[in-house]
């Protein structure tokens, strides 16, 4: 990709008259993605139910929520070329269709296989709609009205983890573990009924697909969230997980020789070495490790070590995630006045300055009168700094190339989860192994840490000024 290639996708390729429509659109896109992210924290309150019910090894729960995570982690930049190539829109509707198809499975299941394979196929739609449903929202607003776009949009994937907490305890408790992936099913069904008359199809842009780099890439992936999410079983020093970040490390790295020669890559890497595609995918990264870490422990703190129930649990987590909402949404107002500077930074250390108190954390501390205020507080930062984080590295990207964009964020969005679980379980291992609340404490105190230097990161990586969105209107 070329600087001439970026000027000139400055200008909008049509002067399309706005289609009101499109805040409809976005509302469904939205929706869609929700249904994503929730997926991925909806399943923790429930996994004693699930163990229970289906008589699952602890190394089975575990591949519960990792099942789903490789899959949607490790084709996510696959599901991005998909959608350039053969139309967001296409990709987005057989990505819902087969996430809604194996949610209906995943209900269903009655033992380890059918469940972990239902699981695995969730991932497998998850990659290929959602970076489809980034890459609409990106063509169809421009300017100001994209940085509103992107405000809810990033408001609702952080929402989404916090929802899942609480939306798992509800239905957990009531009608049953089942329902957490029945749910799924009524709006995949309406989604897919109701976008093809708010979005309108493109032509597809035949090409030849890097079967190569889509392997090694896809591997490279696997291997790597593979590898954290052992070493916060195993220990960062075990076998188990130093093979898997080893055979990443070599996988990305002929993924990058391959990519360089192929004569229609997979991405081009420049795109990648771009700062504002790097600074985006530095943030996105960052925040949501902090984010989903900051939920998977405060969610077994409260249940093991507070004796709270899977009800319990998820109301706790209601202003939670009211407050992530609320700063992705005043940072995407923000945005164009403030600059994404100056604003990921801030959001940085308000997240830092939110988990100081959680990291003094006891088992006299009130959940109420500490943990869930200091909390919300954190996740409003990060909430601010997800919008953040999706302009900026979206910013300069031309319309052909959104849906790979797209793809490697939400990769970092993936991998950044999968790291943050990984780390604060290996420094918490005594407080989940034997409810020791110093040991959650010292993993807030980690968390802290890093939001804090994540801020000072900001003010250096973050390019400086309002970021610029390439082209216009497209109908995808």
């Amino acid at each position: 990709m070329t600087d001439s290639t970026l000027s000139a996708s400055h200008a909008p390729q049509h002067a399309a008259s706005p289609d009101p429509r499109r805040w409809a659109a976005l509302t469904v896109l939205c929706l869609a993605q929700f249904m994503l992210i929730l997926d991925v924290t909806v399943v923790n309150v429930a996994l004693p139910d699930i163990g229970a019910d289906l008589r699952l090894s602890r190394s089975a729960l575990t591949w519960v929520v990792t099942s789903y995570t490789l899959a949607f982690g490790g084709l996510m930049l696959l599901g991005g070329r998909l959608a350039d190539a053969l139309g967001a829109r296409r990709t987005f509707l057989a990505g819902l269709a087969l996430f809604t198809g194996a949610s209906l499975a995943a209900g269903l299941a009655g033992g380890a296989g059918a469940l972990l394979t239902a699981r695995a196929a969730q991932g497998v739609g998850a990659a290929l709609l959602s970076p489809a449903a980034l890459s609409l929202v990106t063509s169809t607003f421009d300017g100001e009205e994209r940085r509103r776009a992107l405000g809810v949009w990033a408001g609702i994937g952080g929402a989404g983890a916090a929802v899942g907490v609480l939306l798992g305890g509800l239905l957990t408790s009531g009608p049953g573990w089942h329902w957490i992936f029945y749910v799924n099913v009524p709006v995949g069904v309406a989604v897919l009924a109701v976008l093809p008359s708010l979005v309108a199809a493109r032509p597809p842009r035949p090409a030849r697909l890097d079967l190569p780099g889509a392997v090694l890439v896809t591997g490279g992936t696997v291997a790597l969230i593979k590898g954290v999410v052992t070493a916060g079983d195993q220990g960062w020093s075990s076998a188990q997980a130093l093979i898997p970040l080893a055979l990443a490390a070599v996988l990305y790295a002929a993924f990058a020789i391959v990519e360089r020669a192929a004569g229609a890559p997979l991405i081009d890497v420049r795109l990648l070495a771009r700062r504002p595609v790097l600074a985006g995918a530095f943030l996105i990264l960052v925040a949501t490790a902090l984010l989903i870490s900051t939920f998977f422990l405060t969610s077994v703190h409260l249940q093991q070590d507070r004796g709270y129930s899977a009800l319990r649990t998820g109301v706790a987590f209601l202003p939670i995630a009211v407050a992530t909402g609320a700063g992705a949404h005043i940072a995407g107002r923000l945005l164009g006045t403030v600059g994404a500077r100056q604003l990921a930074a801030a959001g940085m250390a308000v997240a830092a300055l939110g988990l100081v108190p959680v990291a003094w954390t006891h088992q006299g501390s009130g959940v109420w009168s500490t943990l869930v205020p200091a909390l919300s507080v954190a996740s409003f930062g990060s909430g601010a700094v997800f919008v953040t984080a999706f302009t900026t590295g979206l910013a300069m990207v031309p319309a052909a190339d959104s849906g790979l964009a797209s793809g490697a964020l939400n990769t970092f969005h993936e991998v950044g989860g999968s790291i943050g679980v990984a780390v604060v379980s290996t420094i918490a291992a005594s407080g989940i192994q034997g409810g020791v609340a110093s040991a959650f404490a010292h993993a807030y105190a980690a968390c802290a840490i890093a939001a804090g230097a994540a801020a000072l990161v900001a003010l250096v990586v973050v390019p400086p000024g309002k970021p610029r969105m390439a082209g216009g209107p497209h109908g995808h």
